[in-house]
């Protein structure tokens, strides 16, 4: 004898096949106490029947002239109970494994992510480890499963289309790291890591969907790509940082103060070994004479030099840049160049504007000059690649890094917000304010 299936729902309208002998003339077939939704003698041998509903293991009997017998038990099924245990999200693509937990699910035999059905594997009663199909479009679905006791849903599973990133800001630090930047795009909430130069952030938090922030990892002179990878896949803004120097004062062969020079970042000196008038000329960063920091900055701003020197101009400068304003770019003047007055860099509202100048020779500013910053302007984003040797008139307000192939001379009174680095000669100060702006 044989009833098959042996489960099914409690609400009843399950198909049941009835296996035994003696079926002919049957004329009443019992779930426990209940008569069955109905039922069709097939053969002497077997029965269809549906079932009514009903709860718990019942016994299963059929009544023919001959009188009833029990042919064997059913048993009643509860729905099952399930949830989708966290993440409950992933990629359009599908093919990740999320885990359901909950209750009656030993007997699945079905579980779609809308209208989608899903691999699994039946762990145990409360467990299921389910692939997931691959999805249309973003957003969420109804997660149904279908068991013997019937059909279970309310939870719902979200499709997550890849990050994107539109801006870093700010888009440069030390190569010491450490300093915060918001990271905007979309699709962040999932967010399960962020990297800057292949490097993991020291820490991250998700402000909102469209908004990370993260502390900068220490990294190498120059610029980083930016990866976010989320469930719902992995987006990379190329380049999208910039690593910068912690020098704001470096030469070749030596660094000498008159006076109370201040700089503000670290002061070195490699390949040579020399650096005098500190104090009383004061230093709020560290002094390198030709140890590894410093050798590698050397290094580093030979990398840069030879950088800019080596970008494609897009216009060229007259000898004096007094009064001009100019839009970013690279700019190029085939000897010397001098700044009488006041030259402006109009960023236009990009803050990540960039101007290089290549300069033949040498870069001379008179008296009482300056450069200045307009419309988001950034002092990081300003170089001057110096041929030879650069010299800052007294009271010039100063702006930019200055890379000059040989010597740098500040007189009296200079400010400069940026770094004055002579790879091969010396920097000469003399009662100067030097800031390093990051």
């Amino acid at each position: 004898m044989a009833v098959s299936p042996d489960q099914g729902s409690t609400g009843g309208g399950d198909a049941v096949t009835l296996g035994g002998s003696h079926f002919t003339g049957t004329v009443g077939v019992r779930y426990g106490s209940r008569q069955a939704a109905s039922f069709t003698v097939v053969s002497d041998t077997t029965t269809a029947t549906i079932t009514p509903s009903g709860h718990g293991p019942v016994p299963v009997s059929v009544t023919t002239a001959g009188g009833t017998g029990v042919v064997g038990t059913f048993y009643y099924l509860p729905p099952p109970s399930f949830l989708v245990l966290p993440p409950s999200a992933g990629p359009l693509a599908g093919g990740n494994t999320v885990t359901l937990a909950g209750l009656g699910l030993y007997t699945t035999s079905e579980i779609r992510f809308g209208t989608q059905a899903a691999g699994f594997t039946v762990d145990s009663d409360g467990r299921l480890t389910v692939t997931v199909p691959a999805a249309l479009s973003v957003g969420p679905v109804a997660v149904t499963v279908r068991t013997r006791g019937g059909i279970a849903g309310g939870v719902t599973y979200t499709y997550l289309g890849p990050p994107s990133i539109t801006a870093v800001t700010p888009d440069s630090g030390s190569v010491d790291g450490g300093n915060l930047v918001v990271i905007i795009g979309t699709a962040f909430s999932y967010a399960t890591s962020v990297s800057i130069g292949g490097t993991p952030v020291i820490s991250y938090r998700i402000a909102s969907d469209t908004e990370i922030d993260a502390l900068v990892p220490a990294g190498a002179l120059g610029p980083a790509d930016v990866s976010i990878t989320t469930l719902g896949g992995t987006t990379t803004a190329s380049g999208a940082y910039t690593y910068l120097g912690r020098f704001a004062v470096l030469g070749g062969q030596s660094v000498t103060s008159t006076g109370l020079s201040g700089v503000t970042g670290d002061l070195g000196v490699s390949p040579g070994v020399s650096v005098t008038g500190f104090p009383p000329g004061q230093v709020n960063g560290t002094i390198h004479i030709s140890d590894a920091a410093a050798v590698q900055a050397h290094a580093d701003l030979v990398a840069t030099y030879d950088n800019a020197a080596g970008r494609i101009p897009d216009a060229g400068v007259p000898g004096d840049l007094g009064g001009l304003t100019l839009a970013p770019g690279v700019y190029n003047a085939a000897s010397s160049i001098g700044l009488t007055g006041t030259l402006t860099l109009d960023a236009q509202g990009d803050r990540n504007a960039e101007w290089i100048f290549q300069i033949g020779s040498t870069l001379t500013t008179a008296t009482a000059s300056r450069v200045l910053l307009s419309n988001g302007a950034m002092a990081r984003n300003v170089i001057w690649q110096v041929g030879s040797s650069a010299t800052l008139g007294t009271d010039t307000a100063f702006v930019g890094r200055i890379l000059a192939a040989v010597s740098i001379t500040v007189n009296a009174g200079v400010t400069v917000s940026g770094q004055t680095l002579a790879r091969d000669g010396s920097v000469t100060l003399d009662t100067n304010t030097i800031v390093r702006p990051w």
